[in-house]
């Protein structure tokens, strides 16, 4: 199967999901994740009319992007891995939504950066619902305290709350908890499921999905 009929089949799937959950058409927004694969993979994908990407890493999208952006002027591109707040000026340059404010160390960072460079970037707080030690993202008790620093303390306009589930647990448990915490935060925005799972996010939820193997196969 070709690229463009892998995005189509994906595309079919959120559509069918949505319909299932009894949602709108186009409820949700699909984000592609390109991460490792690089621009000449990257532009069938384009070309086939997505136009919402999503990377991992600030300095792999820098050698890809600007390029991929200079000849596509509707790209929009996600940060959907950790921030480290020495590439806090570069991601703001370079994306235009963040998904992964997860500490007040890089919050403070990112609106320092977004002042300094007249940007307003789209942002979503991870959360870590699993409480998972290697995983990055505020812990769900303290999601509602952490939102609202960002949007008091440090100006920040707060889209929506990300996360990624245990991948030896049932992910539905997790989608409920982060939909029921941005009920809390008034927060409407939730980005949740990747290829293996996008279908129970739309289910619970999910207003965007990050879909990279099913779309551009294998790493």
């Amino acid at each position: 199967m070709e690229v463009q009929e892998r995005l189509q089949d994906v595309v079919s799937r959120i559509h069918a999901a949505e319909k299932a959950a009894g949602r709108p058409k186009n409820a949700v927004s699909l984000v592609a994740v390109s991460k490792t694969f690089d621009a000449d993979a990257i532009r069938p994908v384009i070309g086939a009319g997505q136009r919402v990407f999503g990377e991992n890493r600030v300095q792999e999208a820098q050698g890809k992007w600007p390029q991929l952006k200079s000849e596509t002027s509707d790209l929009t591109l996600h940060l959907i891995g950790p921030l480290q707040s020495n590439k806090a000026a570069e991601a703001v340059a370079l994306f235009d939504v963040i998904e992964t404010v997860d500490r007040e160390k890089i919050a403070r960072a990112i609106a320092a950066e977004m002042k300094a460079q007249g940007r307003k970037l789209r942002l979503y707080v991870q959360v870590n619902t699993g409480l998972e030690p290697q995983k990055a993202g505020i812990a769900p008790k303290e999601t509602v305290a952490f939102v609202t620093l960002c949007r008091q303390e440090l100006g920040m306009e707060i889209e929506g709350l990300m996360c990624i589930p245990p991948v030896d647990e049932n992910p539905g448990p997790h989608f409920a908890l982060l939909a029921k915490l941005a009920g809390q935060c008034q927060l409407d925005r939730l980005s949740m499921g990747m290829s293996g799972d996008f279908e129970t996010a739309v289910q619970f939820g999910a207003t965007s999905v990050r879909v990279g193997s099913a779309i551009f196969g294998a790493r």
